[in-house]
């Protein structure tokens, strides 16, 4: 049985949650976020997400439990969306006290849903190498390994292995026809 999650966009009311996390030592070992982060690198995230939102080339979710607490478990986010070619760069992040409970499993199901009711059909996700947790979490959503980028630039200092997971429908048992144009899940 999944969690009991739901995607919401991401608002300025999730940013005293949120900011904890931009700290988490995971967090900042797996992710392209500045280490250490400034105090107004949330509000400036947002920001950036908020402008792509509105031109349609990023979007942006709080991860969050069921109602009425509705309590701030991750982010699911679409990094780059490129609408012409159908293509999405999606990524997620679930807070250290929800982790170990298929809060990013579920998390990415549902932004996998959103990605595809938008049309987009090239769905990857980028995940270090050394991330086997991530790394477990996109199998069990339905990606599969597609490659390895040896010797990458991570984060700005930082070279690794990049693992590159794209979205197979087959894979995941999801449907492969018949698309909705609109979800329930926002």
């Amino acid at each position: 049985m999944e969690p009991a999650v739901r995607l919401v966009p991401f608002s300025a009311a999730h940013l005293a949650a949120f900011a904890p996390m931009t700290r988490d030592p995971d967090v900042l070992r797996y992710t392209r976020f500045p280490d250490p982060p400034e105090d107004a690198f949330p509000r400036e995230w947002l920001a950036r997400y908020e402008v792509g939102r509105a031109t349609g080339t990023r979007e942006l979710f709080a991860v969050v439990g069921p109602p009425p607490e509705d309590e701030l478990l991750g982010v699911a986010l679409a990094v780059e969306i490129d609408r012409a070619a159908g293509a999405v760069e999606l990524g997620y992040l679930v807070a250290p006290g929800a982790r170990g409970r298929g809060i990013g499993t579920t998390a990415v199901r549902l932004l996998t849903r959103w990605a595809l009711d938008e049309g987009l059909t090239r769905l990857v996700l980028l995940i270090d190498a050394e991330n086997v947790g991530s790394r477990t979490v996109a199998e069990r959503s339905g990606y599969v390994l597609e490659g390895v980028e040896h010797d990458a630039e991570l984060r700005p200092g930082r070279r690794g292995d990049l693992t590159t997971y794209a979205f197979s429908s087959a894979a995941s048992g999801a449907p492969q026809a018949s698309r909705s144009s609109g979800g329930g899940i926002l």
